[in-house]
């Protein structure tokens, strides 16, 4: 900044000024209880540049922000987004932070910019499009007539995407992605689908596990790239891109390649889990320690979730140095059953129980790793004490002795048998 600059920064139609930097009489100052205090502890100036940070955003911060310096003037539009993140199947629903509406309001709901649900409380008319578009949304469309809220049920990827709430001048977006849970066995392949039925000419599809690209189609040059030299080659030889569809398939498998892949297709993005178990048996009664494989907990964060259940059970937080055990949950079957090792974040669950028998996944901050476990649990058939034991072989011996003594009869009197019928013929030939 020059010695005699003045830098005003103003929100919205109103044009309120919300931060001020007077060069000349060295005077900084945020005005951030205008506006019913909306900006309060959030804004901050940079002191040798002049610009503007807003932490903590909100809906409330979206709009037009103006910037003049001395006499020159720059706009800036802010739009905020609520991301939502659901899984394949389930219903999510898109809040209009509405408590109740007015009489005058017109609330809509566009999916990109298709219009798919609308309330106008004059007209007391509430409609959902759910046609448009090919159908996707067909009988998955719910509008709450109290708050003017959007339910999609039954989701798939061709409902990922953005959509655009209006509530008569005031604007909201939500960026919806869907993920999908995978399961798959050591040395299996599994295909990640990219649910297209054939590609468009001017698709460019992306696949990344979290943020490094392992493969990639550009339709409109006709290149098929995929880079299995990455992340210290653990894909190499592994990977297989689809040339009609664009899905991607991964060969044997290993724990290393257990992970979050991200799909994209052009703007719209798909989330896969990729869970590969660790097969576990243990008899009812006894304990099983499921590893994480780490020497050290550094300054992350590990959950144990029963993913059998979708329920977290044990959590460990190192940043702020926390151990949790949620046990009391899914009717209290872990209650006092749980222990995590501070060290390590193994989770050790005792006196297993059949109830206990699932799908336990770790996800950890560490290097974005997942670790899967599926436990079985057996029953083993108890006889009995020894006091017990020594009467059951008696028995036994007394009723084997028994079968000896029945067959050894059953063998004289057949022969008896024999032998008087026998007599019987040789009499009878001696009277003929």
């Amino acid at each position: 900044m020059k010695d005699d600059d003045v830098i005003q920064w103003r929100f919205g139609n109103e044009n309120t000024l919300i931060a001020e930097i007077n060069v000349t009489a060295d005077r900084i100052t945020v005005y951030d209880d205008v506006l019913d205090g909306r900006f309060r502890d959030r804004l901050k100036l940079d002191n040798q540049t002049g610009s503007l940070t807003i932490t903590n955003t909100r809906d409330e911060h979206a709009g037009d922000y103006t910037l003049e310096i001395n006499s020159v003037e720059k706009s800036f539009s802010l739009h905020v987004f609520d991301e939502k993140l659901v899984k394949e199947g389930n219903s999510v629903t898109l809040n209009s932070d509405l408590t109740e509406m007015k009489d005058d309001d017109v609330i809509q709901w566009r999916f990109g910019n298709t219009l798919i649900a609308e309330i106008n409380v004059t007209a007391d008319r509430i409609t959902v499009y759910d046609d448009v578009l090919d159908g996707r949304f067909r009988d998955r469309l719910k509008l709450d007539n109290q708050t003017g809220s959007l339910t999609i049920t039954d989701i798939t990827m061709k409902h990922a995407g953005d959509y655009k709430l209006q509530i008569n001048r005031v604007k909201k977006i939500f960026i919806v992605t869907v993920f999908v849970e995978i399961s798959v066995k050591k040395g299996d392949s599994v295909t990640l689908n990219s649910d297209l039925t054939i590609m468009k000419d001017v698709d460019l599809i992306q696949w990344r596990t979290e943020i490094t690209l392992i493969a990639e189609i550009n339709v409109t040059v006709d290149r098929f790239t995929v880079y299995d030299d990455v992340l210290d080659g653990r894909f190499r030889d592994r990977l297989k891109l689809d040339n009609q569809t664009g899905s991607l398939t991964i060969t044997n498998i290993t724990t290393e390649h257990a992970r979050v892949y991200k799909l994209q297709i052009n703007s719209v993005k798909k989330i896969l889990i990729l869970y590969v178990f660790v097969e576990i048996s243990v008899k009812e009664g006894d304990s099983v320690t499921l590893n994480s494989d780490l020497t050290e907990i550094k300054n992350y964060v590990i959950h144990w979730d029963f993913l059998t259940e979708n329920t977290l059970i044990a959590k460990i937080n190192k940043r702020i140095d926390r151990i949790t055990v949620y046990d009391d949950v899914l009717d209290g079957r872990f209650r006092d059953r749980l222990k995590l090792d501070n060290q390590t974040g193994s989770l050790t669950i005792t006196n297993i129980t059949t109830e206990h028998a699932g799908d336990y996944v770790m996800i950890t901050g560490a290097k974005r790793s997942l670790k899967a476990y599926r436990v079985s649990v057996y029953v083993s058939v108890h006889c009995c004490g020894p006091t017990e034991a020594v009467i059951r072989l008696v028995l036994s011996a007394l009723v084997g002795v028994a079968t000896v003594i029945l067959l050894v009869y059953e063998i004289r009197s057949r022969r008896a048998e024999q032998h008087q019928a026998h007599i019987h013929t040789s009499g009878a030939s001696l009277m003929i």
